[in-house]
């Protein structure tokens, strides 16, 4: 029913957008366009760190009770909660309840902003690609790879500095969250708007 919903518009998405309106809004309106405002990228890095081992859909729908719980992810808030927050969030049935995540993402706060002491996140993260967006050409989902020689950098380099759920593939779940990387199938209607995006 969720599928038939969506495809109702007649657009052509990518496979996995097509099996929830939460999955296609998202895609339509974020997945792929580049971020640069620093707490939007810690917004994205934050909730691919709670999606692993789970569903970004699963992600999606508790949203907004992240955005409640986490002030809207901004950085200068989450860097200064104290360490008790962690038993606080862990009582909060609206977010992942997770208590390895929880600190990741507070610990990453707070080494963000030490970073903005001497220059910007979006500088930091933009760097692997030397400012500029990888446009791929994958012409099926099945082609696209859960990892890059990108990512693998971006991972060491981020673990070196001792952020947290840092790995490999939520890296470049991230890079296309933030539009580094558009992996929009070249049929998908978004692939060449996101392409000229810049």
């Amino acid at each position: 029913m969720d599928r038939e919903i969506v495809m109702q518009d007649g657009k052509s998405r990518c496979h996995w957008a097509e099996t929830h309106p939460l999955l296609a809004s998202y895609h339509d309106k974020e997945w792929g366009t580049p971020l640069y405002d620093d707490n939007r990228l810690f917004e994205m890095l934050s909730l691919d760190c709670f999606q692993a081992g789970l569903s970004w859909l699963t992600i999606l729908k508790k949203r907004e009770a992240f955005l409640e719980a986490f002030h809207h992810f901004n950085i200068r808030k989450v860097a200064s909660f104290p360490d008790s927050k962690t038993d606080e969030l862990m009582l909060n049935t609206g977010i992942v309840r997770n208590r390895l995540k929880i600190p990741a993402v507070i610990e990453n706060a707070r080494l963000i902003l030490k970073m903005q002491e001497k220059d910007t996140f979006s500088s930091y993260i933009w760097q692997f690609t030397d400012g500029k967006i990888i446009n791929n050409h994958w012409k099926t989902w099945k082609e696209i790879p859960a990892t890059s020689p990108v990512s693998d950098a971006m991972s060491k380099d981020m673990k070196k500095r001792g952020f947290r759920f840092t790995g490999s593939t939520i890296c470049y779940a991230f890079m296309q969250s933030i539009g580094m990387v558009n992996d929009h199938v070249v049929d998908c209607f978004r692939y060449s708007a996101v392409r000229l995006s810049r």
